[in-house]
């Protein structure tokens, strides 16, 4: 495996050299009390956003997300357990939104997500705020787990958006992984991930930048 100065240089070269590069891998993150703060409406909303964005034109969802909070309860978890399907059916017409029906059914099911994984440490904030920053893919797992339809990058993004430390496997940060040797298995797979975990780590300790920071550097330094 690259030691990490092999990667920040090369991406560095690539962008007007590691000034340059630093100001494009900057990365707002949040500490863990600014992250048990959040209420968990918030993170319902990001997730939310994320699965809608998924395989669809981000900008549009940017620009509709106002009637989606609107639409929405403004994400209130206990109101969402509340939706039943007359209600699932107006949003399935509403054409503030974007209106697919599986991704609209998942809102609930998410909702109940957050509310249980937050239950024991005071709000789902304070749950992603104590887990392990050494094993964010476990934390991907336990949403993905405990959700719907927040499986690839949709939970890896919805945390950055918030301020969480994490790294994602965009197209260039794969295509790193799998072609230097760094994962021999499938990224979605619990060994490539494990693999891609214990990588990320370890660049961490050399370097010491952030995940987030990290893997914008990878993805910097290919092409």
């Amino acid at each position: 495996m690259e030691h990490f100065d092999q990667i920040l240089e090369r991406a560095s070269a690539r962008h007007g050299g590691e000034a340059a590069l630093r100001r494009l891998i900057a990365t707002p993150l949040l500490s863990a009390s600014e992250l048990a703060a959040i209420p968990d409406d918030r993170w319902l909303s990001s997730f939310t956003m994320s699965l809608f964005q998924s395989g669809f034109v981000w900008k549009v969802i940017q620009d509709k997300w106002p009637d989606f909070e609107r639409a929405f309860f403004g994400f209130d978890p206990h109101k969402m357990l509340l939706l039943d399907e007359q209600h699932l059916d107006r949003l399935n017409h509403d054409a503030g939104i974007v209106r697919h029906a599986k991704k609209i059914a998942a809102v609930p099911v998410n909702a109940q997500m957050v509310l249980e994984l937050g239950q024991h440490h005071g709000g789902f904030g304070a749950f992603v705020a104590a887990w392990p920053k050494n094993d964010v893919v476990g934390l991907w797992q336990q949403i993905r787990r405990h959700g719907k339809l927040l499986g690839g990058n949709i939970a890896p993004y919805a945390l950055r958006r918030l301020g969480v430390d994490t790294f994602l496997f965009t197209g260039d940060v794969s295509a790193y992984l799998q072609h230097h040797g760094v994962v021999d298995a499938a990224l979605g797979s619990q060994k490539g991930m494990n693999q891609a975990q214990v990588a990320f780590n370890t660049w961490r300790e050399q370097s010491g930048l952030s995940l987030s920071e990290i893997s914008k550097t990878i993805a910097f330094s290919m092409g």
